[in-house]
């Protein structure tokens, strides 16, 4: 029995799905044995499974005679940090849920597929997603992930406890690859540099000898105005300041000035004032009109006097306007938009000036981001290495267990030249030095490095002696498959992030010695997860901990005044009792008290291994803990 409560499949409801008219299951922890005549159903319950986490639906599938076929499945997610993360990247979670729902309907008539994830609607590629996250389905003849090259660094990396050693690598590849970009788009720049920086000093340049002012424009047009009516001002000011103060005298006549008609006036009311005190105030009205006036002719003067029309001024305003006018066409906008260009333009250059100091510093920042990536690269290579030894080890054994005494297992790393690379000193001892990427007497090396780092990992596998190591998708038959993924899962089972597991008569061409091997290899992984299983071999489903009997029946169905014949899956739970019979009939197809007793005898031999791997799997359980890495079980 699983020491701790782990995330597991709850119930599982399938509807019209093939030669099964309707089925609700209820599922424990622990290891759950499904077992049966051939025929019965036993695969289907699988296929339903597979179907619910995303594998390829059709109209075969829906039971003859009806619409469409439903499968549902439940699952909790207790103690699962990851999966509601995931499901709330598709919007398809809320904090207060402790379970998630999958379904799937496929129609009868099109054969098309409608999936939904805690009732909303998904496309297969999220289901299969999320699915996949949830359920492990493994059988002999699947093509399985683990016989892909591109997931045995991942297999390697948990066993290894590496994960989060890798991240941090990862992390440190992302900034050295950053910096490299950063430099490299540095290093292309310089000859746009310089460009820019010529460009630069000739707009200033040009902005200086210009000389431009602020508003001169303004100033220069009203400027030039004047000096184009500079005779009628000079005759406009004469005749205003001699009709103030000379009156006119360019006739036969003389006519007194305004000055000297108002003086008559003034001294008319100073007389008025002195003879009637109520004129006083038209007294001091007319002396404050004659000091104005007096104040009014000294400015005409002031003024007529200052006119001084220079010679050629005119010619130089004009050339100076055109001046203005060409910069405003080079640079565009107003005199005031060309200085801030000029100001904005030496502020560049003086940024542009620094360019060589930011690029030693980019350059010495991707030199040393190179060192720690060299490093990293390196314990990481090295740590899979041993890593690799161990899982050899443990994989041989197991292998062993299982009848298969002479497999060879081994991880092989290979790297990739690339003097463009990372620096790695490919240690065969001790781990390199914390912060130092060679050593004395050894050599480095440039390699290929990615977000996982170094190493190229490919799982090889010979199983007879005398045989060359080849890789694992090539040599495995379809019995050495399925213990091989039984040996790989039994050990991996720890570090496995999926928490239910299924396996498909994993025990095929596996005789009864290894087959007591094999439950208890399977009913070992319970300790983490969830297991369904299911077997021929009564040695496996002794050590079941639920038990499912699944049969078929035929009934007779009237229709059309006629009796049609329906074939249709039964399961039962079966009692302790109802299970020795059934290993008794898995033993022989004549149940009789020999077999029964011999029924028993597998029973209380599987109790014993349990009770005996509890304790094992407890003290191992705690090393692993202790020391941060998987440790293979045995028997």
């Amino acid at each position: 029995m699983p020491t701790h409560t782990v995330s597991m499949l709850l119930e599982l409801q399938i509807t019209d799905f093939a030669i099964i008219e309707h089925l609700h299951l209820h599922f424990d922890h622990g290891l759950t044995v499904l077992t049966g005549e051939t025929g019965a159903g036993k695969s289907i319950i699988i296929d339903a499974l597979g179907i619910l986490r995303g594998d390829k639906a059709d109209a075969t599938l829906v039971r003859a005679g009806c619409s469409r076929a439903r499968i549902e499945g439940v699952f909790s997610l207790h103690d699962c940090a990851d999966l509601p993360a995931l499901l709330q990247s598709y919007d398809l979670w809320d904090e207060e849920d402790e379970q998630v729902v999958l379904t799937r309907d496929i129609s009868a008539g099109s054969g098309r597929s409608v999936a939904r994830i805690n009732q909303r609607a998904v496309n297969t590629s999220v289901l299969r997603a999320v699915g996949s996250r949830l359920v492990e389905i493994h059988g002999q003849h699947e093509g399985l992930s683990l016989f892909n090259p591109r997931t045995h660094i991942d297999l390697l990396d948990r066993y290894g406890n590496l994960l989060d050693m890798r991240e941090q690598l990862a992390a440190q590849v992302d900034a050295w690859q950053h910096a490299r970009e950063e430099l490299a788009t540095l290093q292309a720049n310089e000859a746009r540099r310089h460009e820019r920086i010529e460009e630069l000093r000739f707009l200033c340049e040009d902005v200086e000898a210009a000389g431009l002012r602020p508003h001169e424009e303004q100033e220069l047009n009203q400027e030039r105005h004047v000096l184009q009516n500079a005779a009628r001002i000079t005759e406009l000011i004469n005749q205003a300041y001699a009709g103030l103060a000379q009156g006119d005298a360019q006739g036969h006549y003389h006519m007194p000035s305004l000055v000297d008609l108002l003086g008559g006036v003034v001294a008319d009311l100073n007389e008025l004032a002195r003879l009637d005190e109520h004129a006083s105030g038209l007294l001091d009205q007319i002396n404050e009109i004659h000091y104005q006036l007096e104040d009014l002719t000294s400015s005409v003067r002031a003024y007529r006097d200052q006119l001084d029309f220079e010679p050629g001024r005119l010619d130089a305003i004009e050339e100076r306007l055109t001046l203005i006018r060409t910069m405003k066409r080079k640079y565009g906008g107003e005199i005031e938009q060309i200085l801030e260009q000029a100001a904005q333009a030496s502020a560049e250059i003086e940024r542009l000036g620094q360019h060589a100091e930011q690029l030693l510093q980019l350059q010495q920042q991707a030199q040393r981001l190179l060192k720690e990536v060299g490093q990293s690269a390196s314990e990481l290579s090295w740590r899979r290495r041993t890593t690799g030894t161990a899982l050899s080890q443990a994989i041989e054994q197991t292998m062993g267990e299982l009848a298969m005494p002479h497999v060879r297992f081994a991880v092989q790393t290979t790297y990739q030249q690339d003097a463009q690379g990372v620096p790695v000193v490919l240690h065969q001892g001790e781990p390199p030095a914390q912060g130092n990427v060679t050593a004395i007497n050894a050599e480095v090396t440039y390699l290929a490095c990615d977000r996982q780092g170094i190493d190229r990992i490919e799982f090889l596998i010979t199983p007879n002696p005398g045989e060359p190591l080849k890789p694992l998708a090539r040599i495995a038959s379809g019995g050495e498959n399925a213990r091989l993924l039984l040996a790989l899962k039994s050990i991996l089972s720890r570090v496995d992030p999926v928490p239910t597991m299924v396996f498909d008569e994993v025990d095929a061409g596996v005789g009864a010695r290894a087959g007591q091997v094999v439950g208890l290899k399977l009913w070992g992984m319970t300790d983490g997860h969830q297991v369904l299983c299911i077997t021929h071999l009564p040695q496996v489903a002794a050590f079941a901990d639920v038990h499912y009997g699944i049969s078929k029946e035929v009934t007779q169905q009237e229709q059309d005044d006629s009796i049609t014949l329906r074939t249709r899956s039964k399961i039962q739970r079966l009692s302790q009792q109802e299970q020795i019979q059934e290993l008794a009939a898995m033993l022989d197809s004549t149940v009789s008290e020999h077999t029964r007793a011999s029924a028993q005898e597998i029973l209380e031999r599987a109790s014993a291994l349990k009770q005996q791997h509890a304790h094992a799997a407890t003290t191992e359980g705690e090393a692993w803990e202790q020391n941060g890495r998987v440790t293979s079980f045995s028997s």
